[in-house]
């Protein structure tokens, strides 16, 4: 699931993109509006921009600009039928893509998903460290007072996942599409691989400290002091 941002200043369009783009199992923030979109960008920045070329105020064109000279966030930009000079600009400029209006929603989503899958570079492996617990992306291991921890496939994403999130509550709906990728799915999964989980990272089990129960939502990592 990917963070997109759609500025469009057709509030018209912007609702059956981001209809479109959230049945593709996206995150979704819209905005009408260059100088929003780059305000957006600043302080929560989105992994796509979906971008139309005439904006009031800032254009696409000059958005596209400052997004490349402050990053590589990918663009997929709005272009109106015919103009060919615009969209050679806008690529000119850094976009990655362009879709010509009026377009198919359902192509504009396909479209979305091959510049993500294009653009895409895999974070760096970390390690993870808290206390005397030590998580190893790179080597795929977690230690527990140098201990080799035997962990199964999923309880390492689970712990991975909340050692990268301290202090952080999350639903079990959250745990599991965002540490499995499973829209749909047990809840009792979750419940299951935390009390497995806990067996092998708590001094006593049933008194978790660092795996703890928020009640009425699910579970947060708390960090050692």
């Amino acid at each position: 699931m990917a963070r997109v941002l759609v500025v469009d200043d057709d509030r018209t369009v912007r609702e059956v993109v981001v209809s479109y783009l959230r049945a593709h199992e996206h995150e979704v923030v819209e905005v009408g509006d260059g100088e929003s979109a780059l305000r957006e960008m600043r302080d929560r920045p989105a992994d796509l921009v979906v971008l139309d070329l005439m904006l009031p105020g800032i254009d696409g064109i000059e958005v596209c600009r400052r997004l490349r000279a402050s990053g590589d966030t990918p663009v997929v930009m709005l272009t109106a039928l015919g103009e060919e000079t615009d969209r050679v600009v806008g690529l000119e400029v850094g976009a990655d893509d362009y879709v010509t209006k009026p377009f198919s929603p359902r192509e504009l989503a396909l479209r979305v998903d091959s510049v993500l899958r294009r653009t895409h570079v895999p974070p760096a492996p970390r390690r993870l460290v808290d206390g005397d617990l030590v998580v190893d992306e790179a080597a795929h291991t977690a230690l527990r007072g140098g201990e080799r921890l035997a962990l199964t496939g999923r309880e390492f994403d689970l712990l991975r996942f909340l050692l990268a999130h301290p202090g952080t509550a999350f639903s079990r709906d959250d745990l599991l599409r965002q540490v499995w990728g499973w829209s749909i799915g047990d809840q009792s999964t979750v419940t299951v691989h935390v009390r497995r989980l806990r067996e092998k990272v708590e001094a006593d089990p049933t008194r978790p400290e660092r795996l703890v129960t928020v009640w009425g939502v699910g579970y947060r990592w708390e960090a050692s002091r």
